[in-house]
């Protein structure tokens, strides 16, 4: 086991009731869970998110913490929070990572493994 590492998961759903495909808008909902599988406590400090859609437009997303919190995790610990986006196409993916510094002054960072938002049923 390594002293410093996290995993990361991730769980979407499109929100029905808040899109409006005829008008280019597809909103959806993801729910990340962040667990410290590492030996040592660390706070997440702060997270980027690079954002692609079906018309090949990239957005990167950079800020502090996550839904308001910079979640202090010790080992075996999990903090899980939703947030969302708009797009304007009904398929994107979204990656990324978060920064990361441990009890003992080390920094690091976690991969977001990608992961996809489209309408249900639209994959083939």
């Amino acid at each position: 086991m390594a002293a410093y590492e996290f995993t990361v998961s991730v769980k979407t759903k499109y929100i029905a009731e808040q899109s409006d495909p005829d008008h280019a808008n597809f909103v959806f909902a993801y729910t990340v869970t962040i667990k410290n599988t590492g030996q040592v406590g660390a706070q997440l400090i702060s997270r980027h998110w690079v954002i692609s859609d079906d018309s090949d437009h990239v957005e990167e997303i950079r800020g502090l913490g996550v839904v308001g919190h910079q979640p202090l995790l010790q080992p075996g610990e999990q903090f899980e929070y939703t947030s969302g986006t708009a797009l304007t196409t009904p398929q994107a993916s979204m990656k990324g990572e978060y920064f990361f510094v441990a009890e003992d002054g080390h920094q690091f960072e976690t991969r977001i493994p990608e992961f996809l938002l489209c309408l249900p049923r639209t994959l083939h």
